[in-house]
């Protein structure tokens, strides 16, 4: 059996590119962690790294068992708290699972009044967006119900899917967000077709259903967005917005923040609400009264 502890140092060769690196960052030195490089070679009979100039270089074997390694770890890791929780008496363990928008805009006074309840519950947070981040088999999932595409949908097997209880828990709105020296930025509403000149931001590098049913509504309109450039996330779409490179539609729920972020942000009932210290007015753009329909499975 591979020792775990020389896989976290061959890791740590591969994400620092450099034996003396790698000593550095874990407290040895960079004989005895050639000597673990050297042994895990010989224990599992393959060539992980290579010579390439004055430096060394992982081979594609090499890169191969590090990326084994970050699960492997991480199960390890997982492995060690639960031994932690079950030593201190704290045995029960809720998975959640959920997008990023509800994990910022919900999760945060959920699991407050979770651990106020219940003290000694142990939570597992994982993002859908982000595969490397999950949490397994969860006990409650937060999804946006893609009705753009039906047969990725649980919530089409009535109300139920693999053992999941589907509640629906709310059908939302869509946003425009557009510079403050923006024509639009006076409006209290814009229709879709009305952005369909304008460079677009794209605010989501999952290309997920938000996406999707964003990108569909233009489609029923005979037009396609033109995307000047793709942020990461919603927030940095915001700046680059705020810069005057484009605008960006978005679900109302990653635009709310109301404590901190200044700007504007108009609704069809033309109620106030704030949006982003630095990106101006939004304002609704819908089309064939599309929505995100917010979902949770349990």
């Amino acid at each position: 059996m591979v020792d775990p502890h020389r896989l976290r140092v061959f890791r740590a060769v591969v994400q620092t590119g450099s034996i003396n690196r790698a000593a550095a960052r874990l407290g040895y030195t960079p004989s005895a962690v050639s000597q673990h490089v050297s042994t895990l070679q010989r224990e599992t009979g393959l060539t992980l790294i290579e010579k390439r100039g004055r430096g060394i270089a992982p081979t594609a074997a090499g890169i191969a068992v590090a990326e084994r390694a970050d699960r492997v770890l991480d199960q390890l890791a997982d492995f060690d708290s639960l031994a932690d929780d079950l030593r201190s008496g704290r045995s029960g363990t809720v998975r959640i699972s959920c997008f990023m928008s509800a994990n910022r805009a919900w999760m945060p006074a959920i699991v407050a009044a979770l651990v106020r309840e219940f003290p000694d519950l142990r939570l597992e947070l994982g993002l859908i967006e982000l595969p490397g981040r999950q949490v397994g088999e969860a006990d409650l999932e937060l999804y946006v119900a893609e009705s753009v595409r039906g047969d990725r949908d649980p919530a089409v097997a009535d109300g139920s899917v693999d053992g999941y209880d589907i509640e629906l828990l709310l059908t939302e709105g869509y946003v425009a967000v557009v510079p403050i020296t923006h024509p639009l930025s006076t409006r209290h509403a814009v229709t879709l077709a009305e952005l369909a000149g304008e460079p677009w931001i794209d605010n989501d590098h999952a290309h997920g259903p938000c996406r999707e049913i964003t990108l569909a509504a233009c489609n029923e309109l005979g037009f396609a967005p033109q995307f000047r450039l793709e942020a990461p996330d919603y927030a940095t779409a915001f700046d680059y917005v705020a810069h005057g490179v484009g605008i960006t539609v978005l679900p109302r729920l990653g635009v709310i923040d109301p404590s901190r972020r200044g700007g504007r942000a108009a609704d069809r009932r033309r109620r106030r609400a704030t949006a982003h210290h630095a990106a101006s007015e939004a304002v609704d753009a819908h089309a064939s009264g599309r929505g995100a329909h917010l979902g949770a499975a349990s």
